[in-house]
């Protein structure tokens, strides 16, 4: 990974455990992602870390509920991790060095809790961004909480129309900043484009509907998308930083390195991609290949519907397949991260 940052292009650590955290910025990184799924899945690997913390909590708040305790247990984690990235934040001038955490997922339905969750999340750390999901209402969300100069990063987003309309919504936000008195041009926002889910929705398309793929045609379907909303990005000018996410495989890695976006990138991927053989190079410019293209507009309407710049509308954001599986996961994380912390409130 070291090499990759020698050639000028950013990546992020996306797990919930600070110490690798700590690991990735000694060799390079300038980020970190947070969500429940991750919080939770650090919370069942390191054990002996967030036990003595939950324990501390279920001691100190006897009064709070499940949700409660999550939360502070969530809130302590990133103050931890926002601690490692400070470095970089204070060395860039507030430019990296952000930590990004995610608001709940319950609160998908209403722009007002999230906004509202959103300042007290903020709070934490100066070094932190929010992530809120991709859909319509997500999207005013975050137009508010750019309006109020939070540093938003836009998730359970995998469509060129999705970032096109987190742009369009930063757009307005930075200009309500601006006349509210806030420094827009430090809000720096982010918009995360989750490759691997692509690839994902249409490997279950194929699966569910019995269609012949030549095969590692569908493997490329994320990077299409990252590689044309990078292009539409790049020529318009639009704000928002582009970060890649959910990796699967190599190339999602390899050919999306560019210095214009961002890759945040998974500890047990990238401590693979860091023994790779694979030299990394600036392959963000590099066009997939036209067969591929083809294959995959033939045979996958929601490949289209990813891939094209009005593939969708904002009100079909939150029924295309991966936004559906993800909120699913992400709900299905966070009662995975309650039933962890239900097991110290009432040990078995």
């Amino acid at each position: 990974m070291s090499q990759m940052t020698a050639l000028g292009a950013d990546w992020w650590n996306d797990s919930g455990a600070p110490h690798e955290l700590a690991e990735a910025v000694a060799l390079g990184a300038v980020g970190g992602t947070s969500n429940p799924v991750i919080v939770s899945q650090a919370a069942k690997a390191n054990p002996e870390l967030v036990n003595p913390i939950l324990d501390r909590l279920v001691r100190d708040f006897p009064a709070d509920t499940e949700d409660d305790l999550a939360w502070r247990l969530i809130h302590e984690l990133a103050v931890a991790s926002a601690a490692k990235l400070r470095p970089v934040y204070d060395a860039t001038r507030g430019v990296k060095g952000f930590l990004s955490v995610q608001i709940s997922p319950k609160y998908y339905p209403s722009k007002e809790r999230m906004v509202a969750q959103a300042v007290q999340l903020a709070g934490l750390a100066p070094n932190i961004a929010i992530k809120a999901p991709a859909t319509e209402t997500g999207i005013a969300a975050m137009e508010e909480m750019t309006a109020r100069g939070i540093r938003i990063n836009a998730t359970v987003s995998f469509s060129v129309a999705q970032a096109l309309a987190v742009a369009a919504a930063l757009e307005r936000g930075l200009k309500r900043a601006r006349s509210a008195g806030h420094d827009a041009d430090a809000i720096r926002p982010y918009i995360t484009l989750m490759i691997g889910r692509v690839d994902d929705q249409l490997k279950r398309a194929a699966e569910a509907q019995k269609i012949t793929v030549t095969p590692g045609t569908i493997e490329w379907s994320g990077i299409a998308v990252f590689k044309h909303a990078h292009r539409l990005f790049q020529s318009r000018g639009l704000p928002g930083t582009l970060l890649a996410a959910a990796y699967r495989h190599e190339a999602h890695w390899s050919q999306i390195i560019g210095r214009e976006v961002l890759q945040t990138v998974p500890y047990n991927w990238w401590t693979k991609f860091n023994v790779s053989a694979t030299e990394p190079k600036l392959t963000l410019d590099q066009p997939v290949d036209g067969a591929v293209l083809a294959e995959l507009r033939a045979k996958f309407p929601d490949f289209i519907r990813a891939h094209d710049e009005n593939g969708m509308k904002p009100a079909d954001f939150i029924r295309y397949g991966a936004t559906v599986h993800t909120l699913h996961q992400f709900l299905g994380g966070y009662a995975d991260l309650l039933a962890l912390v239900r097991a110290r409130m009432i040990p078995v």
